[in-house]
């Protein structure tokens, strides 16, 4: 496999444990966990270095960090959950995200905000 290949199913392989993540956020549903937590297991067999006497784990263990966040909101849980947040890329999957787990989003220009008339503008022209 070419190395562009390589990073494009690795980008697709890490959207598609985001997106199981979003589904569990969602749902709360066993079965979504434990989809979440077979996709971050296919994804720490990735590890090159991966064999028998060492295993990265970054990836369920991570998971069940979140679903855990997820499940039992509180303070600790939130830095954690804004964590995870801080880490997506994709701005309409983070918006999501967001938007589940009641995170504040940073406001953007409102499109019905009052235009400021500057009537300084045409001072000086005849």
């Amino acid at each position: 496999m070419s190395e562009d290949a390589q990073k494009e199913w690795e980008a697709r392989t890490l959207r598609a444990w985001q997106l199981a993540m979003l589904r569990f956020a969602v749902t709360l549903d066993n079965a979504d966990r434990l989809a979440v937590l077979a996709v971050a297991a296919e994804i720490d067999k990735l590890d090159p270095q991966h064999d028998n006497k060492r295993t990265f784990g970054f990836f369920r263990r991570t998971s069940a960090e979140l679903c855990a966040a997820i499940l039992q909101p509180n303070k600790l849980n939130s830095a954690i959950l804004h964590q995870h947040l801080s880490r997506i890329d994709d701005v309409r999957l983070k918006r999501a995200f967001a938007a589940v787990i009641e995170a504040d989003q940073p406001k953007g220009s409102s499109v019905n905000k009052p235009v400021k008339r500057d009537d300084d503008l045409w001072r000086g022209l005849s």
